[in-house]
């Protein structure tokens, strides 16, 4: 069976299984875009419960949200459900007026109250998404109150304080916590009141210009263009997406023309392939960081000359010329480039490699004769020399660290247990604007084990300090733009010197797409499948 005949079967279950063909150079179907990507963190498409960029990029491709980020500039915002809004004088209201016609893929008409029902779920649920609402005031008790649907096209949304308007959009309104669920149908398969949790496991209930037709976890996902779609249908009405954890292996399927796209590829591979013809090498910066999460709650970790310590055990100039290259920029700032508030590139990273310095520290932290702990790390590709990187200099300042890798959904599942010591990992924000990191690498409303904030990378490093608290909650109602600059300058600051992560770069997402796949498009917050052309 080829490709072809493959991608065009109505039985789906042996996707996975897509075969090498014997040519020097295949070719994908006209119909689809096909995609090697690492997708191993995905456990579950409930937007409730997502956490992860790559299960939060496929679902955003299968469902809107009430508006999205302009693909030509990330800090404007252009319709989504949402054909316009308006905000009150006092910038306490914002009211949503959504698209005429909007069907869910079964054909069922969509209302307004569909999506304040979908919003209220995400906040009774309470997995980690709920922070999204719950830091603009919205409570399991109050939501209903502050979001309604006064008619079948109106969504009114109320907030407790004037909280800055592109961040109520671009945290709340472009998030996956306002994509408009089927409600009747979602009611129809809860179990046990879960809100239909475990019938969103595997399935995409929204509207969307795709939907999810078939997961094989650790093996692939299909999309197939929703035909009832009342917005512009996508170019392509296939989207197939392979798990290849390697490298290496996507290397080679893009190279024989088994995949359009290539997602994970290492620097090394990226510089290769640049080279063929063919195949071309695509980059975009974005507002995620690669850091290393030390773990306060636990000794030696909850000392803060330790944690500074391991600041200058990262080699950032050999990284750059290395690992980084092609993938990410060095950063050890909190705030991505890019951001409103964000230190300059020179300032943002004032560390360098330094064995005596961090020895120095070490001494002064109660530890001169270092001591050994255990890094946990993933299956991204710079992962492993990076975690080797910090291994080998931390060994000449005494300190004997261990490495512990493993898939992606167990390294995020240890992560958000508390359960290591370092972790190397990676945060994207959902915001063009320093609050958005602020607001999950410093502040944390509640360190207690119970309380499970797993969304906040404060918490799982079990970090909670309640003058930084106060400092990010004043910096973010602080109506003279330019005090709340400096405030976010000085928050960076001091977190550099006193903070339980380390950051080590700021990523790009870098892909190695064939000629053949035309308009690829995306930007710091999207990928825009739909607008993907052959």
């Amino acid at each position: 069976m080829n490709i072809h005949s493959l991608l065009g079967a109505t039985a789906v279950a042996t996707l996975a299984a897509l075969p090498f063909t014997s040519a020097a150079t295949a070719e994908t179907p006209d119909s689809a875009l096909v995609m090697a990507y690492n997708i191993d963190a995905i456990t579950t498409f409930d937007p409730a419960q997502i956490a992860e960029v790559v299960p939060d990029e496929i679902l955003m491709n299968a469902c809107d949200s009430l508006v999205t980020f302009d693909p030509k500039d990330e800090t404007a915002f252009v319709p989504g459900l949402a054909e316009s809004w308006e905000v009150s004088e006092d910038g306490r209201q914002v009211t949503f007026r959504l698209k005429d016609g909007i069907v869910f893929p079964d054909g069922t008409p969509a209302k307004a109250s569909d999506l304040v029902w979908s919003m209220e779920r995400v906040v009774k649920l309470n997995f980690g998404n709920a922070a999204q609402l719950t830091d603009y005031g919205f409570t399991a008790d109050n939501i209903a109150d502050l979001i309604s649907a006064p008619d079948d096209r109106t969504v009114v949304m109320k907030l407790d304080k004037p909280y800055p308007v592109n961040l109520v959009l671009a945290s709340i309104a472009a998030n996956r916590v306002a994509v408009m669920l089927n409600r009747a149908e979602i009611e129809a398969n809860e179990r046990n009141g879960d809100l239909g949790n475990t019938y969103l496991q595997d399935k995409t209930a929204c509207v969307g210009p795709y939907t999810l037709r078939q997961w094989n976890p650790g093996e692939s996902i299909l999309l197939e263009a929703n035909e009832n779609y009342n917005g512009t249908a996508p170019n392509l009405p296939r989207v197939l997406v392979r798990h290849v954890a390697e490298p290496g292996t996507q290397r080679l399927l893009l190279e024989k023309g088994d995949v359009d796209i290539a997602r994970n590829l290492t620097a090394e591979d990226l510089a290769e392939v640049a080279k063929q013809d063919g195949i071309e090498v695509v980059r975009t910066l974005i507002p995620s960081l690669f850091y290393m999460g030390m773990n306060a709650s636990r000794p030696p970790f909850d000392n803060p000359k330790v944690r500074l310590a391991m600041r200058y055990l990262i080699d950032y100039q050999g990284l750059m010329e290395t690992v980084m290259n092609g993938v990410g920029v060095p950063r050890a700032s909190f705030v991505q480039l890019g951001a409103f508030g964000a230190l300059d590139e020179k300032e943002g990273q004032p560390f360098k490699l330094d064995i005596e310095k961090a020895k120095a520290l070490l001494a002064e932290g109660g530890y001169p004769d270092g001591f050994t702990t255990t890094m946990i790390i993933g299956t991204q590709p710079y992962s492993d020399p990076i975690a080797q990187s910090i291994q080998q200099a931390a060994a000449q300042a005494g300190v004997t660290m261990n490495i512990e890798r493993m898939a992606n959904a167990q390294l995020y599942a240890r992560n958000r247990g508390r359960d290591f010591d370092t972790a190397l990992l990676g945060f994207k924000t959902t915001v063009p604007d320093a609050n958005g990191m602020a607001s999950r690498f410093v502040l944390n409303p509640d360190n207690s084990p119970e309380a499970k904030l797993t969304q906040y990378p404060s918490w799982r490093v079990g970090y909670q300090d309640k003058e930084m608290n106060r400092r990010v909650e004043e910096a973010l109602f602080e109506p003279d733009q330019a005090k709340r600059e400096q405030m976010y300058f000085d928050l960076q600051r001091d977190i550099m010197e006193q903070g339980p992560v380390a950051y080590i770069m700021q990523t790009m997402n870098v892909a190695a797409k064939r000629d053949t796949l035309k308009n690829w498009t995306w930007n710091g917050f999207r990928v825009y499948y739909g607008m993907a052309s052959k």
